[in-house]
């Protein structure tokens, strides 16, 4: 398997994204960031910047993000094109990685708990390392503790601004492990 066939999808963010990112780019794997204008970037490989229109394609509700959530999004257009940003990310890769915290409700902590809403509606293999219990865990009609690797040529990197050690290593043993006997 020729790894320059594999893409990355995040948005480039501090913490989770960018470590998603420099192991890909450690890995020889390609990668695409998605933004919007006046975004603050930590990783600028490959950036696309997504215009209104294309934004306006990943629109959604903010009262259905609020509910799928289970939080309150007051309608600011940030947060509006952040999470406009994630459907694009979410839709563009077909297995999905996340880090973050997974809360008693199921629902994953903070923004990034959008990609796996998203991913799980447009029925994407998920995975979230939750960073309190140091574990990796599956969505299969609920969360089943697992050891993931990546499977397919476009997945996304995702997760929280505020990566533990844990959380680090997880990413890197992630790369590990998917590609070292390829």
């Amino acid at each position: 398997m020729d790894l320059k066939n594999y893409t990355l999808y995040s948005s480039g963010l501090k913490g989770a994204e960018a470590v998603f990112g420099e192991n890909a780019e450690k890995a020889g794997i390609n990668e695409v960031v998605y933004s919007f204008e006046g975004h603050k970037l930590t990783r600028e490989r490959n950036v696309v910047i997504l215009g209104k229109e294309q934004l306006e394609r990943g629109d959604i509700s903010m009262e259905l993000a609020s509910r799928m959530l289970n939080r309150t999004y007051y309608e600011t257009e940030k947060i509006r094109k952040v999470l406009q940003t994630i459907f694009h990310m979410v839709n563009s890769g077909h297995q999905v990685f996340v880090v973050g915290a997974i809360q008693e409700d199921g629902s994953v902590k903070g923004g990034t708990g959008w990609s796996v809403e998203l991913a799980k509606m447009f029925n994407r293999p998920l995975h979230v390392f939750d960073q309190p219990q140091k574990k990796w865990f599956t969505w299969k009609n609920g969360w089943r503790e697992d050891s993931p690797r990546i499977e397919y040529e476009t997945f996304v990197g995702s997760g929280t601004r505020y990566l533990s050690d844990a959380g680090r290593e997880a990413i890197e043993r992630l790369f590990l492990d998917s590609f070292s006997s390829r």
